[in-house]
């Protein structure tokens, strides 16, 4: 994100060329051809072609029958198989550990020239459901993951600190309470953990996940003012209280899906039955438990400088903080009303 606010590097708008991608895996080649042979070592690779503005380098654009997205993915397979390519010919493939994952679902208000498909979920990046927050996951351990396993097990990134510490022979800290699970079991056994998964949007917690049922405890998609003005987080995508325009509160009387049954969250339970009031008490003992035990963090960064987050959420022109970008920039000055 600093990149993309200082224009570090040039993405062109109107081809969609930019080398980035090939940048980001000439730097992880050289880490890892430096690291491998002496030290054990750790990379990871946040590569954001994918990302509006989309962006591939020369020799894949115009190669997909995807477009500009397409062709950034096509750039970030091929990278990724170089790296893997790399770590066999330097015989430590069966020593090194691949995790590839996203950090949200498809952003379906740049899609599709400039987006992804969230597939059967409903909505994307910006939301509390599922195809905001869902995600594939592939794990890679020649010799220890066994090759074409699918696994049903609930994760997040969280679970990569803790499974982490666990690859490496390390204790989680006992003096705080560790949200991530040790995915070791799953990944080299198959076993499937049930755990709870909180849908936060800021400090508001929208939803929870428990075994196969979610339950929405407030929806909403985006501003009427927002919409209208063609922003649109579920394109196509129109489930009457459910994808909401104003913030509506389910705190009462949640609404409860079961995602193996309906996973585009279409179909709430009736809040009569008996299926209903069984997930309802599973999930609120969670709820309960997690709420109780919650310690607020302190944010680390100022998410109203736009130089650390490109963008600034509602509010911050109320702070009256004139902000500082470099003198390539004009500066941006917020006054409060």
């Amino acid at each position: 994100m600093v990149g993309r606010y200082y224009e570090e590097f040039p993405i062109n708008l109107k081809t969609g060329e930019a080398n980035l991608t090939q940048i980001y895996l000439q730097e992880a080649l050289d880490f890892i051809k430096r690291q491998a042979r002496h030290h054990p070592f750790f990379l990871y690779w946040a590569v954001d072609a994918t990302h509006a503005p989309v962006y591939a380098s020369k020799p894949f654009l115009g190669t997909s029958q995807r477009g500009r997205y397409g062709d950034a993915v096509r750039e970030i397979d091929d990278s990724i198989g170089k790296m893997l390519e790399l770590l066999q010919d330097l015989h430590v493939a069966d020593n090194t550990f691949v995790f590839f994952t996203s950090d949200n679902g498809a952003a379906l208000i740049s899609a599709p020239e400039q987006g992804g498909s969230n597939g059967p979920f409903l909505c994307g990046k910006q939301t509390t459901f599922e195809g905001g927050m869902r995600e594939p996951a592939l794990a890679w351990w020649p010799g220890h993951v066994a090759a074409g396993q699918v696994s049903h097990q609930l994760g997040s990134i969280m679970d990569l600190f803790t499974t982490s510490l666990a690859l490496a022979g390390l204790t989680p800290p006992s003096d705080r309470a560790i949200d991530g699970l040790n995915l070791l079991p799953t990944l080299l056994q198959g076993r499937l953990m049930d755990r709870p998964i909180f849908y936060y949007r800021g400090d508001t917690l929208m939803a929870a996940t428990l075994g196969q049922h979610k339950a929405h405890f407030w929806t909403w998609t985006n501003s009427w003012e927002n919409f209208r003005q063609g922003i649109d987080f579920c394109p196509g995508q129109n489930v009457s209280g459910v994808t909401t325009h104003n913030l509506e509160d389910h705190t009462k009387l949640p609404l409860i899906f079961h995602l193996g049954r309906d996973p585009g969250e279409r179909f709430p339970l009736s809040f009569a039955s008996t299926e209903y009031q069984e997930a309802l008490s599973r999930i609120t003992s969670v709820v309960q438990q997690h709420q109780e035990a919650l310690v607020p963090g302190q944010p680390q960064l100022n998410v109203c400088n736009w130089a650390v987050m490109n963008w600034a959420p509602p509010g911050c022109e109320k702070i009256g903080k004139c902000l500082t970008p470099p003198e390539s920039i004009p500066k941006k000055c917020l006054w409060s009303h």
